[in-house]
């Protein structure tokens, strides 16, 4: 009996044969984004949707990274601004991006966003844990050799959001 009409493979057989390699088993896709030259990631199956224009309703006695409300097709959704989170002075151009993390919903205003990528997960090293910085869990080296990405935390993320 010839290997070809086997149905099932022995295990000195599937030693004998090549491995393929799944392609992109080992990364996950990440929404590349910047903040005052800061290059931030985040998962992308967190993103919801990127905005180019909004109205954001002003909310009294909030911390002044939350720039207030929106509504988003009936649902309303509290709006960060990542750069006065960081302690950097606003811009005048932003892209808001809502993110959901544990059916929790969030607009994040951005400078910019860049790109999407493949960002390997093994190339992902953890921060410090002497670090002071609570926003961000890891950071890579960007395949594409364009720089550092820092990776967004959106669970701390998410509790400095809605003031957990």
């Amino acid at each position: 009996m010839s290997k070809e009409n086997v149905l099932f493979q022995v295990e000195e057989d599937a030693l004998d044969s090549p491995v393929q390699e799944d392609e992109g088993a080992g990364s996950r896709k990440h929404l590349i984004f910047t903040v005052d030259d800061l290059k931030i990631g985040i998962d992308a199956e967190q993103v919801v949707e990127i905005q180019n224009s909004y109205t954001a309703t002003y909310l009294p006695m909030m911390p002044d990274y939350i720039l207030g409300i929106f509504n988003m097709r009936g649902q309303i959704i509290p709006i960060m601004d990542i750069r006065l989170r960081l302690g950097k002075p606003p811009a005048d151009e932003n892209i808001l991006i809502v993110i959901d993390y544990n059916n929790n919903q969030l607009g994040i205003r951005v400078d910019s966003v860049d790109l999407m990528l493949d960002i390997p997960v093994e190339s992902i090293v953890p921060i410090p844990s002497q670090s002071t910085q609570k926003l961000v869990s890891g950071m890579c080296t960007l395949p594409d050799g364009s720089g550092t990405m820092l990776v967004l935390d959106c669970e701390q993320l998410i509790a400095h959001g809605y003031g957990d």
